[in-house]
């Protein structure tokens, strides 16, 4: 069965620890990607990522041309949009990495963000059972990172829990309109 890598249209057969990191490395081997393939990766029209830009949610692409941090920035804001307002993305988005416009605050980078998230979702399988579990998950996945300043583990659990609500809740939103599609 093929699922859809979050925030993406791309399709896998499965999601595990490194799914992210080897479509990455093999879509940004060349270099920076435009913004139609952006596009066409994330499901969301151009003026959309455009406006983010210049609502400074991403920075800007460097000659027309998108990085793998601004692209996993993208495609984390479109994943939680579902289910949290872009205001609120945007605090949870500053609460690990500071000022969305310039990248020199991060605590993480934006791509590595996204892997964890990817790492935590095949540690619960794609399953939330209870915020212990969660949690779990979420500071197992944070063991390995190098902490830039003290606290930052921290906040990174914390924004990977937030994570894995929002997605599960736009998942779970998506399945019950499915169904209620159906009643007809």
């Amino acid at each position: 069965m093929l699922k859809t890598l979050p925030g993406t249209t791309i399709e896998v057969s499965g999601i595990t620890e490194n799914t992210s990191r080897m479509l990455f490395e093999g879509i940004f081997a060349a270099g920076g990607i435009t913004l139609s393939q952006v596009s066409v990766m994330t499901g969301l029209e151009p003026y959309m990522i455009q406006n983010w830009v210049k609502r400074e949610f991403v920075s800007p692409p460097v000659k027309r041309q998108y990085s793998a941090d601004q692209f996993a920035r993208i495609v984390i804001i479109n994943m939680l949009r579902e289910s949290i307002q872009l205001d609120r993305i945007c605090g949870l988005l500053s609460y690990i990495n500071g000022r969305l416009h310039d990248e020199s605050d991060d605590l993480i980078s934006d791509s590595e963000l996204y892997h964890k998230y990817v790492e935590l979702i095949s540690h619960t399988g794609g399953i939330v059972t209870n915020r212990e579990s969660v949690r779990t998950a979420a500071e197992q996945v944070a063991a390995n990172y190098v902490e830039p300043i003290p606290g930052a583990r921290q906040r990174l659990v914390k924004i990977l829990q937030v994570m894995a609500y929002a997605h599960y809740a736009s998942i779970s939103r998506s399945a019950a309109e499915e169904i209620l599609s159906s009643l007809n």
